[in-house]
């Protein structure tokens, strides 16, 4: 029998590293917040509508240590 092939994983991107351990914030997180960004400044326009719903949006600020 052959040996076996160890599979070989792609690095992760520095970026895409911590992207699921950021919390989903609602607009009124957004609004309080002293540093805006541009995806958020961009749901809280949305969520202004009357009648419109929304379920959040990632926030750049609470991301957590991701796995090694």
């Amino acid at each position: 029998m052959p040996p076996k092939k160890k599979k070989k994983y792609a690095a992760p991107d520095v970026n895409s590293k911590f992207k699921h351990t950021w919390k989903i914030v609602m607009s009124d997180k957004c609004e309080a917040c002293s540093q805006q960004c541009a995806r958020g400044i961009a749901y809280m326009e949305k969520m202004r509508v009357p009648g419109s719903s929304g379920k959040g949006v990632p926030c750049h600020l609470t991301k957590g240590k991701g796995a090694k």
